[in-house]
């Protein structure tokens, strides 16, 4: 990259290359999708068949739903407040996003411009000011000044000053290259100029993007313990009826009021 910046050719090139400087995302899991597999546990399963026989038992001996109706708004409530905090959890990749600038400041052609920031591409020389957003990871070629906030990626609380000289050693922490910026940081003080080194996800966000969107989907331990005491529950519950219905027949009573007395339980 020369003093006066890429040509528009070279940026067409290096588009067509390093492709647009975005997060990628991957194909989220519908809102339905989410709330039917709310569903899915040994204890809801359980408790809707309660339902189903519950209503079934209120019809036959006159007694009303009112009991079926109080277990399907339990379920109804549980399965809302997981798919809101699902749905929660997949808007993270959507913040990071937010986070980018959607214009900024470059040197091409020996003229300073405004462009979109998913144009940008490596080679790239970024003009900086006081509130511009980092588009891109920047190795720092001028600061006047320059202090940029990172909380969001490295956790510092105050903005760091940033400076060019090189840095000494291997595998130095994020927090500590001082002569880099880095893309969602935020100018808070200062001017400065960088050179773009990496785009979308091939950015130190891009790496934390690609994080979240290939974790596996971990049970906690105590979701582990309540879906194992449900099975155990429900068989207990299942083993307790069928015993109940056949110390019944044994005695002689009639098996459909046995039945309907097992199903009550």
């Amino acid at each position: 990259t020369s003093d006066s910046g890429l040509s528009e050719g070279e940026v067409k090139k290096r588009l067509s290359e390093a492709g647009y400087n975005r997060l990628q995302t991957k194909k989220q899991k519908s809102p339905l999708r989410i709330f039917l597999e709310q569903f899915k546990s040994s204890m809801v399963v359980i408790l809707l068949v309660a339902a189903i026989i519950s209503g079934v038992i209120g019809s036959l001996e006159g007694e009303g739903l009112m009991e079926t109706f109080v277990i399907l708004a339990i379920l109804l409530v549980n399965a809302v407040i997981g798919t809101v905090q699902e749905i929660k959890a997949q808007s993270s990749l959507d913040a990071l996003n937010k986070m980018s600038s959607p214009r900024t400041k470059v040197l091409r052609n020996g003229q300073v411009s405004e462009v979109d920031s998913v144009e940008i591409v490596p080679g790239d020389i970024v003009v900086l000011d006081t509130g511009d957003i980092i588009p891109a990871d920047l190795r720092l070629l001028e600061t006047v000044n320059l202090k940029i906030q990172e909380s969001a990626l490295t956790g510092e609380s105050v903005p760091v000053d940033k400076t060019v000289a090189p840095l000494e050693g291997m595998d130095i922490p994020l927090g500590d290259r001082h002569n880099m910026a880095f893309s969602t940081g935020i100018v808070t003080y200062g001017r400065g100029k960088g050179l773009v080194v990496t785009t979308g996800m091939n950015t130190e966000v891009g790496r934390i993007a690609h994080m979240l969107q290939h974790t596996k989907e971990t049970e906690t331990p105590m979701g582990k313990r309540l879906r194992g005491l449900g099975k155990v529950l429900g068989y207990v519950a299942l083993g307790i009826c069928v015993v109940i219905f056949l110390v019944g027949i044994l005695y002689g009573n009639n098996w459909f009021d046995m039945f309907m007395m097992a199903v009550s339980l």
